[in-house]
């Protein structure tokens, strides 16, 4: 009898899964909240980093990729992701994405910040994301996997403490898929904020889903913000390739600020230069910075830029004469749910993939590019990582120690306890808002104190969900209540999260730069694992 195998998400990591888990034989059901092609990946632009040859080395990018994270990455999972990228960009190719190419047909290499080469890969110009997804769209149709659109995850099924299926809400009502194994690949939590790059499907339904039934997450403090969203409409990102290209960031002076935050300038690490854009925008009274791309010319602009030209030229700018408003946005989770280097969670029978994973790989900041490899890297790696452990007959979790988690420090738990008494209603767009002002790109403890407490009255007023909208909400609050726990618990600002009311001592990061093991016990991780009771 064939290994049962559900894939929940369809971006790059769910569908890279599905294709090596069915291409081995098992009977794969890959599940959608949306239609197939809807998913974070579809809205990709910059590219796919690797090292493909030419004056760029292996060493270079685990090197970029570890200074991104702030030291707080694993360094045999970054060595795992690039090492193994060419690999995974040449089945990319085989299965039909046409990256862009130069004249001599070699493939096109753009630079994106933090990297010390040109090894960005992209297609379409800035429609990378939209091109990997119809490769791999197309070819999972012809793989035999079974697909179910519009069906939402309301929840895993356990039994004796190993996940057996899911519980789906689908148009025609609630249904049960039994499986021997799950893998999630559910993207991020973009929408915990006010202002996101991400599209409106990304409610952290997996990893709310994992946390329920008790698998270990890591690193749900790092919140990266993508530094350039145009400021003008809805939210829409404007690549940090931009950037590489020679794009500069300018205030209503005119004046290069990124500098003054970084040597590197625009070029810098992602939220380093985020919160130069947040305090050039709080000095001019919360107006927008500009982006100014004038310098490229409006041929190179059309040519490697195609989407994002359009959607500028239909918003009213013409960027290559005039810079256009930017803000930031949040972006990516760093953070998720706890795997080995094969997607293998705490949870027997329970993968997880893609931004919703917490690999190791991106520590306290990713770095540009790594989100669309790690996928790939780390999707195909637990489709076959199913079909060994379907073999042996296993289904291990992690090994102790296996886990790429972080040490964490601080003893405030968001959770214990009643909550004070607070004054605004709850409505997804009052949580977003919270979540911007508390637990964004500044942070301080009396902020979070403040919104653990909202968050919690919140949750315990919050009704049984019923609807697919209310089970999103409460996925959200689960996840918001972990990413504030997990930001009071870290005390010293590091990559994408920034205290600025940090307090040094004591806590374990200091301990992992001079050397030292961090500690066995993560508070942290305790008040998450309180929030998901």
């Amino acid at each position: 009898m064939n290994t049962s195998v559900i894939v929940v998400g369809s971006g790059i990591a769910g569908l890279l899964a599905a294709l090596h888990a069915a291409e081995s034989g098992c009977a794969v059901t890959i599940v959608t909240k949306g239609t197939l092609t809807d998913s974070n990946t579809r809205f990709a632009q910059g590219g796919i980093a690797a090292v493909l040859g030419g004056d760029d080395r292996v060493e270079d990018h685990i090197r970029d990729t570890l200074t991104a994270a702030a030291g707080l990455a694993d360094e045999v999972a970054v060595r795992t992701l690039v090492t193994e990228a060419p690999a995974r960009i040449r089945e990319l190719i085989a299965r039909g994405v046409a990256f862009d190419r130069a004249a001599d047909g070699e493939l096109s290499r753009g630079r994106e910040a933090a990297h010390s080469a040109a090894r960005i890969l992209h297609a379409g110009g800035d429609a990378t994301g939209a091109e990997i997804e119809r490769a791999l769209v197309a070819a999972l149709r012809t793989s035999g996997a079974t697909v179910l659109e519009h069906a939402f995850l309301a929840d895993l099924v356990t039994d004796q403490g190993r996940v057996r299926g899911v519980r789906l809400l689908t148009d025609s009502g609630e249904r049960t898929v039994d499986a021997d194994a799950v893998i999630l690949a559910t993207g991020g939590a973009g929408q915990l904020y006010a202002h996101t790059t991400n599209p409106e499907v990304a409610t952290g339904d997996g990893l709310a889903a994992a946390m329920r039934a008790g698998a270990a997450v890591s690193d749900l403090e790092f919140v990266q913000f993508h530094p350039t969203v145009l400021a003008a409409g809805d939210s829409f990102l404007v690549s940090e390739a931009v950037r590489g290209e020679g794009a500069v960031l300018i205030d209503d002076e005119g004046r290069r600020f990124a500098f003054d935050a970084h040597p590197d300038g625009e070029l810098a690490p992602r939220d380093v230069v985020a919160r130069a854009i947040a305090r050039a925008m709080a000095a001019q009274g919360g107006r927008p910075v500009h982006l100014d791309a004038t310098a490229i010319g409006a041929a190179h602009l059309a040519g490697r830029f195609p989407t994002i030209d359009r959607v500028v030229r239909e918003r009213g700018f013409d960027w290559a004469v005039d810079p256009i408003p930017v803000t930031p946005a949040a972006h990516y989770l760093m953070g998720g749910v706890v795997t080995d280097l094969d997607g293998r969670t705490s949870v027997p029978g329970l993968y997880a993939v893609g931004e919703v994973a917490a690999t190791g790989v991106h520590g306290a900041n990713r770095l540009a590019s790594n989100s669309l490899l790690e996928a790939a890297v780390f999707g195909a790696r637990a489709g076959d990582a199913v079909v060994v452990d379907a073999a042996s007959g296993a289904w291990p979790a992690p090994a102790a120690g296996e886990s790429p988690e972080t040490g964490r420090s601080g003893s405030d738990s968001p959770v214990a306890g009643e909550s004070p008494a607070f004054g605004t209603a709850f409505s997804r767009a009052a949580l977003q808002r919270l979540m911007w002002t508390d637990a964004g790109l500044e942070r301080t403890g009396a902020g979070l104190r403040r919104a653990a407490d909202v968050l919690a009255g919140w949750s315990a007023d919050l009704p049984a969900p019923r609807t697919l909208r209310e089970h999103e909400d409460a996925n959200l609050l689960l996840v918001a209540r972990a990413v504030v726990a997990a930001a009071l618990a870290r005390t010293l600002s590091v990559g994408a999260h920034f205290r600025s009311d940090e307090a040094l001592e004591g806590d374990p990061s200091i301990e992992r730069e001079a050397g030292f093991a961090a500690p066995d016990a993560s508070p942290a991780v305790e008040a998450v694992e309180a929030a998901a009771c």
